[in-house]
């Protein structure tokens, strides 16, 4: 009895903890590409610690990640926040997490990097996952299927692809995390500089950099302005002077956000979202702000000059990238580099929005010139992912106003006031996640949706609810309860129109917003930041 109690630890660990490699049997051909070929990916299932059987399947997919750096247990770990681990608690409640890497790899001959290949054949991969697990699993539980940063469009590509060919993904829930929807941005400046460092300097650490990050597939398509699309016509590191408008890597960046406005959204699934950009208009920085103006002394009598902007107001033009190297006080090279911003909205460099940071985007780089560079930013964070685009609202130009959320296409949205970093969880949205996941809203969503719409959740000062004209509202009672079932707020209001604010001053945490009309009763989760 002994030996048969011990051979089942061992394979229970061992289902638990091996990771698997997976091929695609639907292949993509890149608009670089003369051929399709097939993506590959490593899985691992962590099983639920209640029975251990794979019952519950919640997939997390890993985002852009050039040279493959994250390896399965850094995925795990990008659920991290401060209080725990939410695959941690998702698994002691029952469920199961499927993690899915992409890894480096060769196939028909091309070698591939998986991290930061085309999100199409990541998708397929992921469709290849999603049919094996639905075969593997016991039981009719639907997925779970969580998309950090890059990780929400190969979900967003892939659910749909398959609702769009017929194929059965048998998921309930897609929650978008911080996800590029409308393109990503790397602050020009920043891109003018390296890969001047890497063409004009022969830097060989700043060609890898250009080589495997800026120019490989991925961040050809998703990021909003390239600097490649700016370069003159027979140079690898000159501006063409007539190009200063934000404009995409040519050949990918609009091929494929049409591609992907088309596709759409999954239709057969409930789609909510986690944003890290301020759904309050607050900024990261100002427009044409300086991020670093310093003077290196790299020895034998060379220093160097270099200044770095954000990108300008609307309709302005600024320099945004300027270096001058000098021998004993002498110029004997010198770069630089404009940038323009529509009339409409200001350069996206510091809009509200997910941040990333110059350090982080640079850290590892050995080159003196950088190091001392980092040293002397006075700006470190910008806008990575506009709220915009990880709203993914196309109806407003100007990506500095408050966004509304009945212009997003998700059903829910987690937005906090001020900007965080990037795929950042924190114990607020960390519940946003928990209760979706466990699905217990009493009440029909799209019966809700359809009558009542909340502005905003998490709420702030006010909560506010958008009402449909195509209803009578005669009398409306409102109460909110903690988790405690304690009544905390009661209103009842006559006859409201377009839209009801409640003013709140409740601690952070969970309520029960319960709303009774002469038709029907509602109640829904709501969190207070």
């Amino acid at each position: 009895m002994k030996k048969i109690y011990l051979l089942v630890i061992v394979i229970i660990t061992f289902k638990t903890y091996s990771q698997t490699t997976i091929t695609a049997t639907i292949g993509y051909q890149g608009y670089d590409e003369s051929q399709e070929y097939y993506g590959e990916g490593e899985y691992q299932i962590f099983l639920d610690n209640v029975n251990g059987v794979l019952d519950k399947p919640i997939f997390l997919i890993d985002g852009f990640d050039p040279g493959d750096t994250r390896d399965i247990p850094a995925i795990y770990s990008l659920l991290n926040f401060d209080g725990g681990n939410l695959a941690d608690i998702l698994r002691d409640e029952g469920f199961d997490l499927v993690t899915l890497n992409a890894p480096q790899y060769t196939t028909g001959g091309k070698d591939i990097d998986g991290g930061s290949d085309y999100i199409q054949r990541n998708a397929m991969v992921l469709i290849e996952l999603i049919d094996l697990i639905n075969s593997q699993k016991v039981g009719n539980e639907e997925l779970v299927i969580i998309g950090p940063s890059m990780g929400g469009l190969i979900a967003r590509y892939g659910l749909t692809y398959m609702e769009q060919n017929s194929m059965n993904h048998e998921t309930r829930l897609y929650i978008s995390f911080d996800s590029p929807h409308l393109g990503a941005n790397i602050p020009v400046s920043l891109q003018y500089l390296l890969n001047y460092f890497a063409y004009g300097q022969d830097s060989a650490e700043a060609q890898v950099i250009v080589e495997s990050l800026l120019n490989s597939p991925a961040a050809k398509e998703m990021m909003i302005d390239h600097y490649s699309a700016h370069l003159l016509a027979g140079s690898d590191f000159e501006q063409d002077p007539n190009i200063l408008l934000p404009t995409g890597a040519v050949g990918f960046r609009n091929e494929f956000q049409t591609e992907l406005d088309n596709l759409g959204f999954p239709q057969n699934i409930r789609n909510v979202n986690i944003v890290n950009g301020s759904g309050s208009g607050i900024t990261t920085g100002t427009p044409g702000m300086l991020v670093v103006d310093t003077n290196l002394d790299l020895g034998s009598g060379v220093s160097a000059d270099i200044v770095l902007h954000f990108a300008p107001p609307a309709n302005q033009v600024n320099t945004v990238t300027d270096f001058t190297a000098y021998f004993v006080g002498i110029p004997i090279d010198g770069y630089s580099a404009d940038a323009q911003s529509f009339n409409y909205t200001s350069g996206l460099d510091s809009t509200p929005g997910g941040m990333g940071s110059f350090s982080a985007g640079l850290e590892g780089i050995n080159d003196p010139i950088i190091i001392a560079f980092l040293e002397d930013l006075q700006q470190d964070d910008y806008s990575f992912i506009p709220t915009y685009s990880s709203l993914a609202i196309d109806t407003e130009n100007d990506w500095y106003a408050i966004p509304s959320l009945n212009d997003s296409p998700f059903v829910n949205t987690y937005i906090p006031t001020q900007n965080e970093y990037h795929v950042t969880l924190t114990p607020q949205n960390v519940d946003f996640a928990l209760e979706e996941i466990r699905n217990i809203l009493s009440i029909s969503d799209n019966d809700f949706l359809n009558k009542y719409r909340l502005e905003q959740n998490p709420v702030s000062e006010q909560i506010r609810l958008k009402l449909n004209s195509a209803f009578n509202y005669n009398e409306v009672k409102i109460a909110i309860y903690n988790t405690s079932g304690q009544l905390v707020i009661s209103e009842k209001l006559q006859n409201p129109t377009d839209e009801i604010s409640i003013n709140q001053n409740l601690n952070s945490g969970i309520y029960i917003l319960n709303i009774v009309d002469s038709e029907t009763s509602f109640n829904v989760k709501i969190v207070v930041k």
